[in-house]
């Protein structure tokens, strides 16, 4: 058979030349592509693996067992520097400084090395070591010539804390004592408002016959159905922010009577600054415990202990004990008859059945009507209580160990504060609570059942007779301590106690526009006399 010319000849199909061509393109980007990936991951690991590598090459060197180890020249040479640093604060204490200085120089040569070995990362070699341990153990032990040896050090320590704790001390009754001078003192505003109000009250006889026309008033003073307070003070500013927040915040002010009693000084200022200002038709008395006249030595114990030149010379002069007694219990104001008045409330108001004790030191946020409908169980005294724990319980104001207190009273039955107290006066008549105050008061002449104010004997005198009351009544600590703002929003009474009063430059700051907001600083007075 004839073949074809060769130029006729079919052509021949290359089946798997495309395609291994294209194959091999593939291969060509993706090993692109995992290459550039490979790049990015090295980049992004690279720290990492740095200090990945760093932790092996630490865990190489382990230095932990280095430091243990016997045998290691870094465990020696910080011993070495621990003891050095001991060494220098007894040269001090010796005035060695010298010794000091050449002990300090030491110990930051041998930091040095520690710092270049662990830097490096090699434990430190016998010969660079060798001179830096030599020259400190010559040290060392030149402080051991000198007698700064262990047994020297602890006592030099001791007897230093000791010092210390002595200046502390010093340092805390000098607090103490200033803080109890500047509680005490009577800022020069208020004294000044005091005198400006004894002369407007002499010279102004229309203001005299506002207060005298007591036929108007005279109805509500004994009227059992409306709602009586009572505060005792010698203090008008702070007095008038206890009325004036009470009438502020009551449903009902024209129901609310206030029985105010002071004394003889300030009896005249009192009267015409109630005289003078209005509270939302709140009724108004003041009186001066110098005109009861069953108010005398042979009634009332306190009185007849202000005549013992013993009690004189304890709360008056206090040189009776070389200044042991701390100065807070020798404050006069716990003689003061306004402080002790409280005991006597069914003898100043004969005629009424229920009333609240307020103290000067309060600010009043909630209507207080409520109070007067709480249904007492026949208890005499109404009080919010302070126990929490160990705290505030009886054997914290009550001496134990007299045999008096240790048969009569629980040790752990909780406390209670005076400052807003509901007292039913029914009941405190029908059980004598006065005369149980007398027993309890003519038995601590001596102070040896307590030492200090009139919540101890309230303790004793209104014990199994107390009524507890919900917390928030009654919330305490705003003159001394902090106080949380939920108790503070939610509190009807808010207490000053303490010797941080509002009113003086010692106050709270934080806790001060709680009172001020009830001081009217436009008064006239009050900016005669830089009252602010």
């Amino acid at each position: 058979m004839r073949r074809r010319a060769v130029d006729f000849r079919r052509p021949v199909r290359r089946r798997y030349s495309n395609v291994f061509l294209l194959t091999l393109c593939g291969l060509v980007i993706l090993l692109f592509i995992v290459l550039l990936s490979q790049d990015k991951q090295t980049k992004s690991r690279s720290p990492i693996s740095q200090k990945s590598f760093r932790n092996r090459v630490t865990e190489t060197l382990n230095i932990t067992e280095e430091m243990l180890s016997p045998n290691s020249i870094t465990r020696q040479l910080s011993d070495q520097i621990s003891l050095a640093k001991a060494f220098v604060v007894i040269a001090k204490e010796s005035n060695n400084l010298q010794f000091a200085w050449e002990l300090s120089a030491q110990i930051r040569n041998s930091q040095v090395l520690l710092s270049d070995a662990a830097i490096r990362r090699s434990p430190l070699s016998t010969g660079e070591s060798e001179t830096a341990i030599r020259d400190m153990a010559l040290l060392l032990y030149q402080a051991q010539q000198l007698h700064y040896d262990s047994a020297t050090m602890i006592m030099r320590l001791k007897a230093k804390i000791q010092s210390l704790e002595e200046q502390s001390n010093a340092v805390s009754e000098k607090s103490s004592k200033y803080g109890q001078i500047a509680a005490e003192e009577v800022p020069k505003s208020l004294y000044c408002l005091g005198v400006r109000l004894t002369a407007e009250w002499f010279k102004s006889s229309t203001i005299q016959r506002q207060l005298t026309e007591g036929w108007r008033i005279a109805a509500k003073l004994t009227d059992n159905n409306l709602y009586h307070f009572c505060v005792f003070s010698d203090n008008i500013l702070a007095t008038s922010v206890v009325v004036n927040s009470t009438a502020l915040n009551s449903n009902a002010p024209e129901d609310i009577v206030f029985h105010l009693v002071t004394d003889e000084v300030n009896y005249a200022p009192m009267k015409a600054w109630f005289s003078l200002n209005s509270f939302r038709g709140v009724t108004v008395e003041v009186q001066k415990f110098e005109d009861f006249s069953w108010l005398n030595a042979s009634y009332v114990p306190v009185l007849k202990q202000l005549q013992d030149s013993d009690t004189q010379n304890y709360y008056f002069s206090g040189n009776n004990d070389n200044g042991q007694t701390p100065i807070k219990y020798r404050n006069p104001k716990y003689l003061s008859m306004l402080n002790h008045l409280r005991f006597y409330i069914p003898e100043v108001f004969p005629e009424l059945k229920k009333v609240v004790f307020l103290d000067d030191d309060v600010v009043v946020q909630k209507d207080l009507s409520p109070l007067f409908s709480i249904n007492m169980n026949s208890n005499v005294n109404g009080a919010v209580e302070t126990c929490m724990e160990t705290f505030h319980r009886y054997h914290k104001y009550l001496n134990y160990s007299h045999p008096l207190i240790r048969t009569h009273f629980d040790p752990d039955a909780c406390g209670w504060a005076f400052g807003m107290n509901i007292f039913d006066l029914v009941e405190w008549r029908k059980r004598n609570v006065t005369g149980i105050y007398h027993y309890w008061q003519e038995n601590n002449v001596d102070r040896t059942l307590w030492k200090l104010g009139t919540l101890p004997p309230g303790l004793l005198t209104f014990y199994g007779l107390t009524e507890p009351l919900d917390p928030k009544w009654h919330v305490l600590g705003l003159g001394y301590t902090n106080v949380e703002p939920e108790l503070i929003e939610k509190g009807a009474v808010l207490h000053f106690n303490g010797n941080s009063k509002p009113w003086l430059k010692i106050g709270m700051e934080k806790y001060k526009p709680l009172w001020d907001k009830y001081v009217d600083y436009t008064n006239t007075l009050m900016q005669q006399c830089n009252v602010h």
